[in-house]
């Protein structure tokens, strides 16, 4: 937000340079991100040991040499038809200025002016912007003849100076200007005085709502600096008659909109706003419009109140003739606004209203509507200020895409005592300006009027949080200078919260609160290093948080790399990681749907990690072909008669390309991944993780290769499938140079499997028994039926059983295969003899013969 140090000088007395001001705002949480410097010196910007400021170049007006001054005149030029003569006051003398300021010419022959002129003036010798060149140039006064009338000094326009780009016209202001006391400037003062400024560009962060004004500013620097705060008045002048009526109020929807306030202003003259009140709202980037208009952009930046005003003729005309009465409610099915912007706004249901009996008037707390807006022949103003609930706002704002000063302000927080204020403090400046009588007394609507809030602050808690014996009178201090009620106890602090501090909690967190006010003033470079003097809290081990992140450490180490994507897809993106004209093993779930979603991609919450994770390799196939990434994240499935999904947790596999990396030694790792590479990548994570119970059969998901996937159970229970995928799906996704192979696993379902204290096998002293066998078995058999077999009928002899061949062809029948096996005996006790062995190895025999009509081949 754009503060000038002029405007904030009404409210607060600042001894103070501005560079100094700039680093205790920030230290104090309103970080000064830039400062512009209008004509006045920069100073100490090189002394400042909290905050950097870069060094100006802007231009210094000189306090001799650009000065105010005063037109009294305005004559022809006796040889120039474009020029005129502009007779200026400086305080010492009268000097004759040449120029062709068009916005000067209607005043040429009028004589000696009943009312002068303001300008700014700048004499022989000054330094300012050349305003006719289109680059940045600098040019030094000198006396120089126009068109034969010697002329040594100028009056200046706005790019001159380097105010504005202005250039049309010189420096007008019809007022006599005025210090922040009222105090009228004389001609000749330093031009710096006057029109002189420095500009501060302060981050605000949504907590600090009090600050999106000059004056909650202002509160901030009174404390900071030990000053007293001044507000503005709002007292009003009220001579018409009483506005009981002439309009009325009603509200629906109490939550949405806590306060309506209404004041009448009749009689106004529609025209230029004071200059002054221009000025200052053209130093914080708003355009002015017309008097009515800007008083309400200037209450809004002024005290943080946005107004808003309405025609109140066109309001009456709208009621047929009666007087109006405004509701605030939420829209009708299909009702619509035309919006000052000129958008024809479909409205959403929880969009609250301004309306008439005749239908909506505007965005409530947002943007008004086209239809009664001021004109130039407005002559009656119906001026409202009114609170609207925060959260309601920024959804509109959101739904609706629309950003506005007053939608900011709302969308942070205001209280709904400001609302009273604003609207007595627009209409007397809307009197002041306009010309008008404000109708006597205010319709206020506030049907639950909000309780001030009270702590009780015991100094041990302030002495414990900040670390410093700070006495409970400077606390108390604090605390006052921020705006608090404070009551001294004996080693407490009873404290009333203001009106506009809404991010003060109660309680324990209002206690934390009101320490951070405390430690944000005395100054948090202040605060010295100490050591923690309160117990440490017991520390609880998250164990379902170590052992996800175990599964990444072993996943990492097992060559793979994390990605993150987003949780939102589309059911389109989601039907397309099956084959054309198969449904997705979830296509009975609904999804999650957004009621905002950001972009047309992002629609729903995902069912699968398999979308993201292709569209990942997709992405990134232009750039390598060997992709072995996974991802860990949840999935989302709506619950019935619940408001939030449940959220399982999903583990996603993915690798295609190159086995290898091309190394040293030649190999360009040209060997494509397969399936089995991805099993040992999940069978090194089961094992990683000690999961027992763990088998796999044939899957048979949609999305997988027939016969090149996997179904994973542990215990019996599916607990995810991988395989490679599906040549249809590869070719819709365009990865069709190297299988593409995938996993998604059920990780809460492998982490509740985990086992934490798992069996260790001492290294075995005896010597091992080798041998080996090969079963004929049919073609549907799966190994790990066959290993579980073999592995009962050897008991504890046999250590270990390893695949390391499987043969179809002759002599072996059609439809089915053999499977070699290596086994190995051995005994923790001694040295097996030949028997025993024997013995164990034609169990395992006879076993597989009888429960897998298996035939041990020769």
């Amino acid at each position: 937000m754009k503060v000038p140090l002029s405007w904030l000088k009404e409210y607060v007395d600042i001894d103070v340079p501005a560079e100094v001001l700039a680093e205790r705002l920030t230290l104090a949480g309103l970080e000064v991100e830039g400062i512009v410097y209008l004509g006045v010196p920069q100073t100490a910007a090189a002394d400042l040991p909290h905050l950097a400021i870069p060094k100006s170049d802007h231009l210094v007006w000189d306090r001799q040499k650009i000065l105010l001054a005063a037109i009294r005149e305005v004559k022809a030029h006796p040889n120039a038809d474009k020029l005129v003569l502009a007779l200026v006051d400086t305080g010492s003398r009268i000097e004759q200025c040449v120029t062709g300021a068009p916005n000067l010419f209607p005043y040429k022959e009028q004589g000696p002016l009943l009312a002068p002129l303001w300008t700014a003036f700048a004499d022989e010798g000054a330094e300012v912007w050349d305003g006719h060149s289109d680059t940045p140039k600098r040019m030094i006064l000198r006396e120089k003849a126009l068109r034969g009338i010697p002329n040594k000094s100028m009056v200046c326009s706005e790019k001159e100076l380097g105010l504005s780009e202005a250039h049309e016209g010189v420096i007008l202001m019809h007022e006599q200007p005025r210090d922040v006391y009222g105090q009228p400037f004389a001609p000749g003062t330093p031009l710096q005085d006057v029109l002189g400024d420095v500009v501060f560009d302060i981050a605000l962060t949504p907590n600090l709502a009090r600050c999106y004004s000059i004056l909650g500013v202002a509160r901030e620097v009174a404390a900071l600096l030990g000053k007293e705060a001044r507000p503005p008045s709002y007292e009003v002048v009220m001579q018409g008659d009483a506005i009981e009526g002439q309009v009325a109020v009603e509200i629906r929807d109490a939550e949405l909109n806590p306060r309506f306030t209404l004041a009448l202003i009749r009689d106004v003259t529609i025209q230029p706003s004071p200059e002054w009140m221009q000025r200052r709202l053209r130093l914080v980037d708003q355009r002015p419009i017309n008097n009515i208009v800007d008083v309400t952009n200037y209450i809004t930046f002024e005290i943080g109140q946005p107004l808003h005003a309405f025609d109140y003729d066109k309001l009456v005309a709208r009621a047929g003739g009666k007087a109006p009465k405004i509701i605030t409610r939420l829209p009708h099915a299909g009702e619509t606004l035309a919006t000052l912007d000129e958008a024809q706004r479909a409205l959403d249901a929880h969009n609250i209203l301004v309306c008439d009996t005749a239908g909506a008037l505007s965005l409530g707390g947002i943007i008004g509507g086209a239809e009664t807006e001021i004109s130039d022949s407005t002559t009656n103003v119906l001026l409202e200020a009114a609170n609207w609930n925060f959260i309601n706002i920024r959804r509109t704002m959101q739904t609706q895409r629309v950003q506005t000063d007053a939608g900011l302000r709302f969308s942070r927080g205001v209280h709904p005592s400001q609302a009273l204020l604003g609207v007595k403090r627009g209409a007397e400046l809307m009197r002041q300006s306009g010309g008008g009588t404000v109708a006597q007394g205010v319709i206020d609507v506030y049907p639950h009027p909000l309780l001030r809030t009270q702590i009780e602050l015991p100094m041990n808690e302030v002495r414990r949080l900040m670390g410093v014996d700070i006495e409970i009178g400077r606390a108390a201090a604090i605390l006052t200078a921020l705006g608090f009620d404070v009551l001294r106890g004996t080693d407490a602090l009873l404290v009333t919260v203001p009106d506009n501090r809404l991010d003060i909690g109660e309680g324990v967190v209002g206690q934390a609160d009101l320490v951070e006010e405390i430690a944000r003033i005395y100054g948090y470079d202040n605060l010295p290093d100490t050591i923690m003097a309160d117990a440490m809290p017991p520390q609880w081990n998250n164990v379902d948080l170590q052992r996800e992140e175990r599964t990444r450490d072993l996943l990492v180490a097992l060559g793979l790399r994390e990605i993150i994507s987003y949780r939102f897809t589309t059911p389109e993106a989601e039907a397309r990681i099956v084959p054309p004209g198969a449904s997705t093993p979830w296509s009975q779930t609904p999804f999650v749907t957004l009621a905002n979603p950001m972009t047309a991609d992002k629609t729903v919450l995902r069912h699968t990690l398999l979308v993201n994770l292709l569209e990942t390799a997709r992405s990134n196939i232009r750039f390598t072909r060997r992709q072995q990434v996974f991802e860990i994240g949840s999935v989302y499935h709506p619950r019935a008669e619940q408001l939030l999904p449940d959220e399982p947790r999903r583990l996603g596999l993915l690798l295609t390309g190159p086995r290898r990396v091309t190394d040293w030694t030649g190999s360009d790792g040209a060997e494509n991944v397969d399936y089995f590479d991805l099993k040992g990548v999940v069978e090194g994570l089961l094992q990683g993780l000690h999961i027992p119970g763990v088998a796999y059969t044939r899957a048979a998901h949609p999305s997988f290769h027939p016969g090149r996937s996997a179904l994973l159970t542990i215990n019996g229970a599916p607990a995810g499938t991988f395989g490679e995928l599906h040549p249809q799906v590869a070719r819709a996704y365009e990865l069709t140079d190297a299988p593409v192979l995938l996993a998604e696993l059920d990780l809460d379902l492998l982490l509740q499997h985990a086992e934490e204290n798992h069996p260790v096998t001492p290294l075995r002293m005896q010597p091992p028994v080798l041998q080996d066998i090969a079963l004929v078995v049919t073609e549907q058999t799966p190994n790990a039926q066959v290993e579980a077999v073999i592995a009962a009928a050897g008991g504890e002899m046999l250590k270990s059983v390893r695949l390391f061949d499987v043969y179809r062809g002759d002599p072996i029948p059609a439809g089915q295969k053999s499977l070699a096996y290596n086994l190995v005996y051995q005994s923790d006790e001694r040295t097996l003899t030949d028997r025993e062995v024997a013995k164990v190895h034609s169990n395992i025999v006879r076993a597989c013969e009888r429960e897998l009509n298996a035939k041990l081949r020769a």
